[in-house]
C-alpha cells in the first residue's frame, strides 16, 4: 500500500549510475524520510533491448533493494520514450507537425499518439512488466507514461487524420451533422466524403474555428485512449494496485481537458513547475493546488516539482532561502498528500543535467540536501493531515473547451488570455484567505455560495443552464466579459452578447470595444479599466460601475441583477486589481463568504478539515513576523514560536501548521 503519512521522494533513475551507488541512494534516502519513489519512467531501451527481448535483471534489483529498505515503488511504464530501434523499424511512428515536417527521435515523446505500431509496442511492454511485477512487494502504485502531450500534444500525419476522421464519425454520425457544425457554407469548406477532412495543417489565412476545437478535443481523447489501454493491462495483472499518471496543471500547458482524464486515474497526481519571471508564483501554486485538487474530488499527489532550479526557461534560477519549503508545504495546504521531485539524483549528463535535484550535483554538503532532509521530517510530523478534506463556499467555472476556443485566431482580441483573465479573479481571492473550487460549469454547485465565471467564452447549453439555475436558486453568480458568446461548436449566439447568459445577467451588448495593448479607460470610483469593454444596455439589471472616459462615456461597466432567489453580476470590462480585488470583496460579501481566517497581508491561511480537527496551514510570504488568531484548545503540528493563548506568530518566510481541535 501507499505508505502511512504523507509521501515523499521523487523520479529515481538509478540506471543513470553505476550500481555502486545505489547503496548510497537508499541509505540517503531513509536520512531524508523518503518513503516512495517513481522508477523506471525512461527505461525501455534498457528493459527490451530487441523486440520483444527483455531484461529485468537490474530493475528486479532495484525493486529488491527498494523493499529492504522499506521504500515503496511507483512503477512506471517507460511509454513515454520508446528506443531507437522501434524508430528504425517503424520510422512511420514519428510525429508529423502541421507544416508537414516528420520530426526525428533523439529526445522523448517523439511519437505518433494514433500509431497502431507504437500502440502495439506500449501495450507488449506493459503487459510484461504487470505479468512480473504484479505481486512485487514493493510495487503500490503504476505510473502510467509521465507528462503525457508534454512534447507531442498532436500529430499531423496521415494515420493522424484517419483516426481524426473515425473520431468524427462517432460524435457527429453523418457529415451533414459535421457541416452543420462546423458552419463549413463559409469559404466553400463543405465537405462530401470523409476522406476530405484533414487535420488543421498549415494553411493560407485562418483555419476555420470548429475545426481547430474539435482536433483539440480529438488529440486530448487520442491520448486518453493510450492512457486506458495501458491500464487496463494493469488492471487485469494486479487489480488492486491503483494507476495514475502525472497532469501538468501549470501556467505553460492547456493540452488536455483533465476534466475527461480525471475520472480514469485512480489517484490524481500533477506535475508543477514554477515560471521563473512569475514575481508571486505562490499564486500559481495555489491556483494549480487548487485545481487539481478539484479534478481529484480530494486529495491528490505532487508527482514532480524542483528543489531549485529547473533547465528549460531562458533564465534558471536557484530558489530563494525557504522557497523549497514553502513550496512544498502550499501543495500539500491545498491537499496534496504525496510530495515528489524530479528527480532524486541530479543527473551528470543529458537533456536534463542543469535541473535540480533532491540530492544535487554538490552531495549532502549543500543547502538543498539539508532543505530536503528537514522537509521530510516536516512531512512526518504532519502525518495526521492525510486524507483531510478542503472544505469551499466558492467555485470558478473552469473549462479547457473554453480556453481552446477563447485562443483561436480572429478573437476580437489576442490579448485576452483564459489562464491571466482567471488568474486576475482568483488573487484577490488567495489574497483574501477565501477558499476556492474550480468546477466544470456542469457540475453540481449546491454546495457553493458563490461561483465565478471569469472567463466562460464557449458554453453549452446545459452547463449556461446549470449556472442560470444556481443563481435562481439563491446563489450568486459573477460572469467575465466575453463570456457565453459561443456555443459548444464555436458558433456565436445571436441577439446580442452576453449570449448565453444575457437574461440570467439582465443585460444585452451590441458592440464590443476591446483596448488596445496599454489603453485605460476610467471607471467612476475613482478605478481604471484595461484590455476589454463594450456597449451594454441595461434589460433588468442595475449599473454597478461606469465608464467615465472614452467612447463609452456612461455606458456600464459593471452590473447587478436579481436572478430569482439569486442575484448575477456581470463584469463587461477588466478593471485594474485594486478596483477588482474591491469589486470581488464586495460580491464575496453580500454572497456571505467568509475567510478561512482573517491574517496580516502577505500570510496565506489555508484550511483542511480531518474527522475531528482542522489543519489551518499559514505561510508568511512577507518580510515581517506576523501574528494570527487560532482557535481555542489549538496546538501547533509545525512550526512557530508555540500558541499564546489564541494567538499564534509566524516569522518571515515561515510555515506554522496548527490543529485546532472541533
Amino acid at each position: 500500500m501507499i505508505p502511512e503519512g504523507i509521501a515523499y521522494g521523487g523520479d529515481y533513475n538509478p540506471e543513470q549510475w553505476p550500481e555502486e551507488v545505489w547503496a548510497e541512494d537508499v541509505r540517503l534516502m531513509r536520512e531524508a524520510g523518503v518513503n516512495m519513489v517513481s522508477v523506471n519512467i525512461f527505461a525501455w531501451a534498457l528493459l527490451e533491448p530487441r523486440e520483444g527481448e527483455y531484461d529485468f535483471t537490474r530493475l528486479d534489483k532495484i525493486l529488491g533493494l527498494l523493499h529492504e529498505n522499506g521504500i515503496a515503488a511507483d512503477l512506471a511504464t517507460p511509454t513515454a520514450a520508446p528506443p531507437a530501434w522501434f524508430f528504425r523499424k517503424h520510422p512511420e511512428a514519428l510525429p508529423v507537425d502541421r507544416d508537414g515536417r516528420r520530426l526525428s527521435y533523439g529526445s522523448r515523446q517523439t511519437f505518433c499518439p494514433s500509431n497502431p505500431a507504437y500502440r502495439e509496442a506500449i501495450l507488449r511492454i506493459t503487459g510484461a512488466l504487470a505479468a512480473r511485477y504484479a505481486d512485487h512487494p514493493a510495487v503500490v502504485m503504476w505510473h502510467i507514461h509521465n507528462e503525457y502531450g508534454c512534447h507531442n500534444p498532436e500529430c499531423h500525419c496521415d494515420v493522424s487524420a484517419e483516426s481524426f476522421r473515425r473520431w468524427l464519425r462517432s460524435r457527429y454520425g453523418d457529415l451533414d451533422a459535421l457541416n452543420d457544425a462546423w458552419g463549413t457554407t463559409f469559404w466553400s469548406q463543405w465537405y462530401y466524403d470523409w476522406d476530405e477532412i484533414i487535420p488543421p495543417r498549415a494553411t493560407g489565412a485562418v483555419p476555420n474555428p470548429t475545426h481547430q476545437l474539435d482536433w483539440r478535443r480529438f488529440c486530448s481523447d487520442e491520448l486518453l485512449s493510450l492512457y486506458k489501454a495501458e491500464r487496463e493491462v494493469l488492471r487485469e495483472a494486479a487489480p488492486s494496485v491503483p494507476a495514475t499518471t502525472n497532469f501538468m496543471v501549470m501556467y505553460n500547458f492547456d493540452a488536455l481537458d483533465y476534466w475527461r482524464w480525471a475520472p480514469e486515474l485512480d489517484i490524481v497526481s500533477n506535475d508543477h513547475y514554477l515560471r521563473s519571471t512569475d514575481p508571486e508564483s505562490e499564486i500559481d501554486i495555489a491556483l494549480s493546488g487548487d485545481l487539481v485538487r478539484s479534478l481529484a474530488g480530494g486529495p491528490w499527489l505532487l508527482m514532480e516539482h524542483s528543489t531549485g532550479a529547473v533547465n528549460w526557461q531562458p533564465v534558471n534560477r536557484a530558489k530563494t532561502a525557504g522557497e523549497l519549503r514553502r513550496n512544498a508545504l502550499a501543495h500539500v495546504a491545498r491537499g496534496a498528500d504525496g510530495i515528489a521531485y524530479f528527480q532524486w539524483r541530479a543527473a551528470k549528463a543529458g537533456a536534463e543535467q542543469w535541473h535540480s535535484a533532491m540530492l544535487p550535483h554538490a552531495g549532502t554538503d549543500s543547502q538543498i540536501w539539508r532543505d530536503v532532509v528537514a522537509l521530510g521530517a516536516d512531512l512526518k510530523a504532519l502525518a495526521e493531515v492525510r486524507g483531510s478534506s478542503s472544505p469551499a463556499s466558492v467555485a470558478v467555472a473552469w473549462d479547457w473547451n473554453a480556453r481552446w476556443a477563447l485562443e483561436l485566431p480572429s478573437q476580437p482580441s489576442e490579448s485576452v488570455r483564459y489562464l491571466d483573465v482567471v488568474r486576475s479573479w482568483y488573487e484577490p481571492l488567495w489574497r483574501s484567505g477565501v477558499a476556492v473550487d474550480f468546477v466544470h460549469p456542469s457540475a453540481d454547485l449546491s454546495q457553493y455560495r458563490l461561483v465565478l465565471a471569469p472567463a466562460l467564452y464557449l458554453v453549452d447549453d446545459a452547463s449556461a443552464a446549470n449556472l442560470s439555475d444556481f443563481a435562481a436558486g439563491g446563489g450568486t453568480l459573477a460572469v467575465g466579459f466575453h463570456s457565453g458568446a459561443v456555443d459548444t461548436n464555436c458558433h456565436i449566439r445571436l441577439g446580442g452578447y452576453p449570449g448565453a447568459f444575457r437574461e440570467t445577467l439582465g443585460v444585452s451588448t451590441d458592440e464590443l470595444f476591446p483596448l488596445l495593448p496599454g489603453e485605460t479607460v476610467a471607471l467612476d470610483g475613482g478605478g481604471t479599466a484595461s484590455l476589454w469593454s463594450e456597449r451594454v444596455r441595461l434589460a433588468g439589471a442595475e449599473a454597478v460601475t461606469s465608464y467615465t472616459s472614452g467612447p463609452l462615456t456612461g455606458v456600464p461597466a459593471v452590473t447587478r441583477h436579481p436572478h430569482g432567489d439569486g442575484t448575477a453580476w456581470y463584469l463587461a470590462t477588466h478593471p485594474d486589481p485594486e478596483t477588482l480585488a474591491a469589486l470581488l470583496d464586495r460580491i464575496r460579501t453580500e454572497a456571505g463568504v467568509e475567510p478561512v481566517r482573517r491574517t496580516p497581508e502577505g500570510v496565506e491561511a489555508v484550511l483542511r478539515r480531518g474527522e475531528d480537527a482542522d489543519y489551518l496551514f499559514l505561510i508568511n510570504h512577507g518580510e515581517r513576523e506576523a501574528t494570527v488568531q487560532v482557535a481555542a484548545r489549538a496546538t501547533e503540528l509545525l512550526g512557530g514560536k508555540g500558541i499564546d493563548g489564541d494567538r499564534v506568530t509566524v516569522a518571515p518566510g515561515d510555515v506554522v501548521v496548527v490543529r485546532e481541535a472541533r
